[in-house]
C-alpha cells in the first residue's frame, strides 16, 4: 500500500530507521529531537523530509506541524514513536524525570495528534499508529513510571479510537515487549535486564514488519511476542497471581 504523507516522531530511532526503510510513500517526514545524525544518512533520498522539534515544546510543536500541513496536506499516516523510559524504583525518581517521561510519552504523542488529527478528518482517512509498550499491559517493578506512561497511551488510544469510530480514520495500538534498540542505553545502562530477558526480545526488523503489516488496517493493536502478550491476557484474568509473578519469577530487573 503506497501512502501519500507518513509522519513517524522519535526518528533518530532503531524502531523508526527500520520503518523508513518498510514503508512505501510518496513523502516520509521525519521528526527527531536531534535531526544530524539523519541527514547524512537520507540526503540522498528525495521522499525523505527531516524536521527537527522538541515535542515537549508545545509552541514549537505547534509551528513545525502547521508548517507541515500548509507544505505537505493532511496525513494518511502518522506513527507516535517517541518514547523513552528508566528503570528503578519510583522512590529514586526525582519530580523531574517523572515530569520529563510523561512530556515525551504521553504528553508530546497527544499533543502530535492533536496538530494533525483534524486534516485527517477533514479528508475522511487516516491512520494513527502509537507505539506504546507491554509494559502498558502489564506493570513490573522497578517500571513504574514508564508503565504509567505507557498505560496512559494505551487508554488514550482506546478512548480516541471510539471517538474516531465513524470517521475512517484508525487507532492502533503497538505493544511490543523489549526491543534491541538504544532504548535500554537509558533504561536500562548496565545492560543486565537484556542479558536476562534476551529470549524474548525483539529486533526492530521484525516490530515494524508487524506494524507495515496493519497499515491501512482496521487493526486495533498489535502485541509481541507471544509469550509476553500470553502473559499480559493472563494477568487481566488473573491478576493476584500476575502480581506473583511480575513480582518474583518474573522480576527480572
Amino acid at each position: 500500500m503506497k501512502l501519500k504523507n507518513v509522519l513517524i516522531t522519535g526518528a533518530s530511532g532503531g524502531l523508526a530507521s527500520q520503518l523508513v526503510d518498510k514503508i512505501e510513500a510518496e513523502n516520509i517526514i521525519l521528526l527527531s529531537r536531534n535531526i544530524e545524525p539523519l541527514v547524512e544518512k537520507y540526503e540522498a533520498n528525495s521522499a525523505i523530509h527531516l524536521y527537527e522539534c522538541d515535542i515537549t515544546d508545545n509552541e514549537q510543536v505547534k509551528i513545525i506541524c502547521q508548517n507541515i500541513s500548509k507544505r505537505f496536506g493532511a496525513l494518511d499516516l502518522l506513527i507516535n514513536n517517541a518514547g523513552f523510559g528508566e528503570f528503578k524504583n519510583f522512590i529514586n525518581f526525582s519530580y523531574e524525570e517523572i515530569v520529563a517521561m510523561f512530556d515525551v510519552n504521553v504528553l508530546g504523542l497527544m499533543n502530535i495528534t492533536k496538530q494533525f488529527l483534524p486534516g485527517m478528518i477533514e479528508q475522511k482517512s487516516g491512520q494513527i499508529i502509537n507505539i506504546a509498550s507491554m509494559a502498558g499491559k502489564m506493570a513490573t517493578a522497578q517500571s513504574s513510571i514508564y508503565s504509567a506512561t505507557k498505560y496512559a497511551v494505551v487508554g488514550f488510544s482506546d478512548a480516541l479510537r471510539l471517538e474516531l469510530k465513524d470517521s475512517n480514520i484508525f487507532v492502533t495500538t503497538v505493544n511490543p515487549g523489549p526491543i534491541k534498540t538504544d532504548f535500554f542505553v537509558k533504561a536500562d545502562p548496565s545492560g543486565e535486564y537484556l542479558k536476562k530477558v534476551d529470549f524474548i526480545v525483539l529486533s526492530p526488523d521484525k516490530v515494524a514488519q508487524k506494524i507495515v503489516n496493519v497499515i491501512g488496517k482496521n487493526k486495533r493493536e498489535v502485541n509481541l511476542p507471544l509469550a509476553m502478550t500470553f502473559a499480559a491476557k493472563s494477568y487481566q484474568l488473573f491478576p493476584r497471581i500476575g502480581d506473583m509473578l511480575a513480582g518474583g519469577l518474573f522480576n527480572l530487573k
